[in-house]
């Protein structure tokens, strides 16, 4: 402030005297007034400019201290109402909860892509005879290269797993589906996902009770005089508690729907597809938006408790009619778009060893029944139950005395909320597409390849569906391999760089029904490897076989059928001659596969005979 007013004074007496506007008696009086304003001048400008940067700091500091003091209301603030919406506003809750599981999603979808990008290294190609080109590895280095490549698979399943894991719900479901794609993803990836079967995570006692009461009407105290708080089951969409009718006293199983499933399925089935469609971007050889397409597709019967109980009640009625098969279906009592009331059934896992010993139940015996039931439903009935894992299919012991079957156990169907229906046509070419591989004959495989598939790669399609190598296809010797049915993915992939892209193709092509077919295989030859870990080499590899003989039997059964109605249909002019025609081709038509079945019938029995002999040789050893 003194500076400025000793500087307008200055001016002020500088344009005086140029004015002439003083008298000369006061000129001398002016000029010592200019030379004491020009001292304080001097002494003002050194003081600001000492103080200037002091004064500026301090202001700077007054200045950032209230802007981090404003800056901080504000977002405690927005915080407070951010948390006020969310608590008391579903919508922002979902919105809030949807940000959170997607970004878990992303997260380890970068993560994991990363990972690959930057450790997963590349393996050169087996060395040939006469081609120099190819960079030479020893062994040693090739065994180190796989090994670096099975730890990325390794930590990028583990991730994967744990975000799913986190998530739950339709995640834990895609996970499970991941699991199953063994003709496509390495071992450590299926393996890690086949926790997922079991580790899911329950509802609270609370969660549960609100949904009975929303979707029955009645609380679990007014339902039922027991009710088990430990549930009994735990699965991706639901969960399952025992418990106890209170009007008739009897036994039952409650499954309920985890609260927020239906909630956040949309949202994160949309997730999902995104995030595969921007992988496809990125790679275009990704061409995995089928598992999405169909997990939007299937998810909504599954989510509708009442398909569970109409499947289940058609199934038991296209198996009522076969007394010898041992197949079990729990009674349906009650059920609404979340809450199933069935009837309670005993038993364990089919895949636990010690208790089938325990009770004396054969595997072999399991295994041969759960390949039957699965054959009549794929190719005799139409009606595919399409997620036979492990924990959805049950051994209840049975005395043998009082069975009509004749086995000392029922095989307990449960979760019937995915099926699919198998037209006519599908189940035909399906059927013919399997007698081909079996018979070796290559432009048959060639063709039905191209009826089911929709492609020209009928050497990967037949290795997918079979589990088999294409040279024990080509050289027909599939029906009497006694090799375990496994793909290796690294492997063939080491052989040809172009597999992925060409999995992904036949994979893309084939019809939705077939995928599931296509999983429901597989997990079967997962149950099949379970049941007959513990028994010798060449019991497992005589179970193999068998498999191969029962396909092969209701593929003839279809295939008979089939040509049976083309037979019947062929003409429709009534006569004797045309009649007598007709009978006599159906009747060769039936003879020639009775004998083709009876052949079939009397190799199974040699080789259950060996079984018994190398069981009985081993027991001795």
């Amino acid at each position: 402030m003194h500076f400025v007013v000793w500087s307008f004074a200055a001016k002020e007496l500088e344009r005086n005297v140029q004015r002439n506007a003083l008298k000369p008696n006061t000129i001398a009086a002016a000029i010592l007034k200019k030379q004491q304003v020009n001292q304080y001048l001097y002494r003002d400008s050194t003081f600001w400019a000492r103080n200037s940067n002091r004064l500026q700091s301090a202001k700077d500091s007054v200045w950032r201290s209230r802007y981090w003091r404003n800056a901080a209301i504000a977002v405690s603030a927005s915080l407070g109402v951010c948390g006020y919406v969310v608590y008391n506003y579903d919508t922002a809750y979902l919105v809030a909860a949807s940000a959170y599981r997607s970004s878990v999603a992303a997260k380890v979808t970068c993560q994991v892509a990363w990972d690959y990008y930057r450790n997963f290294p590349d393996l050169p190609p087996e060395n040939k005879e006469g081609d120099e080109t190819i960079q030479q590895i020893s062994d040693e280095e090739r065994q180190q290269i796989l090994a670096a490549r099975a730890a990325v698979h390794l930590r990028a399943a583990e991730k994967v797993k744990n975000a799913l894991m986190k998530n739950g719900g339709v995640y834990i479901k895609l996970g499970q589906h991941i699991s199953a794609m063994q003709y496509v993803l390495p071992m450590e990836w299926c393996t890690t996902m086949q926790a997922l079967q079991d580790q899911n995570t329950a509802s609270s006692l609370e969660e549960v009770d609100k949904v009975v009461q929303a979707d029955v009407g009645k609380s679990i105290d007014e339902l039922f005089s027991l009710f088990d708080l430990k549930p009994i089951g735990v699965a991706s969409l639901a969960q399952v508690h025992r418990a106890v009718l209170r009007e008739t006293g009897e036994e039952v199983a409650v499954k309920v729907q985890h609260p927020m499933v239906r909630t956040y399925s949309d949202i994160d089935i949309a997730t999902v597809s995104v995030m595969f469609e921007f992988i496809h971007s990125v790679f275009p050889d990704f061409k995995f938006m089928w598992l999405s397409a169909e997990m939007k597709n299937s998810l909504p019967r599954e989510l509708d408790f009442r398909n569970d109980k109409h499947n289940a009640e058609k199934v038991a009625w296209e198996f009522a009619r076969h007394s010898d098969i041992p197949l079990a279906v729990p009674k349906m009592i009650q059920a609404s778009e979340r809450v199933l009331i069935m009837e309670y059934v005993k038993g364990r896992r089919c895949d636990d060893l010690d208790y089938l010993h325990t009770h004396g139940i054969d595997p072999a015996a399991v295994s041969r029944e759960i390949g039957r039931i699965f054959a009549e439903m794929t190719f005799v009935h139409g009606f595919l139950h399409c997620d036979p894992h492990p924990g959805n299919l049950f051994v209840r012991p049975r005395d043998k005395r009082t069975t009509i079957h004749g086995q000392n156990f029922d095989l307990v169907l449960l979760d019937h909320g995915l099926y699919r229906q198998l037209s006519h046509r599908f189940r035909y070419e399906y059927a013919e597409m399997w007698h081909a591989l079996m018979k070796g004959d290559k432009e048959q495989i060639k063709y039905w390849s191209r009826q089911l598939s929709g492609t020209d790669l009928y050497k990967l399609f037949s290795t997918i569906l079979t589990g088999q190598n294409w040279s024990t296809i080509e050289t027909k010797t599939l029906s009497q391999t006694t090799a375990a049915a496994q793909l290796n993915i690294d492997a063939l992939i080491d052989d040809q760089p172009d597999l992925f892209r060409q999995i992904t193709e036949v994979l893309s092509s084939v019809p939705p029904v077939l995928l599931l077919v296509l999983k429901t295989n597989d997990l079967l030859r997962m149950v099949d490897m379970k049941l007959f870990a513990d028994q010798p080499s060449a019991v497992q590899q005589h179970t193999q076989l068998r498999s191969w003989m029962r396909i092969s039997h209701y593929c003839l059964l279809a295939i008979r059928d089939a040509r049976a109605a083309d037979i019947s249909h062929s003409s429709s002019r009534v006569g004797v001659l045309r009649t007598t025609s007709r009978m006599a081709r159906l009747l060769l038509n039936r003879l020639r596969f009775w004998l083709l079945d009876t052949t079939l019938s009397l190799y199974s029995t040699v080789l259950s005979i060996k079984d018994i002999f190398i069981r009985w040789r081993v027991a001795l050893a």
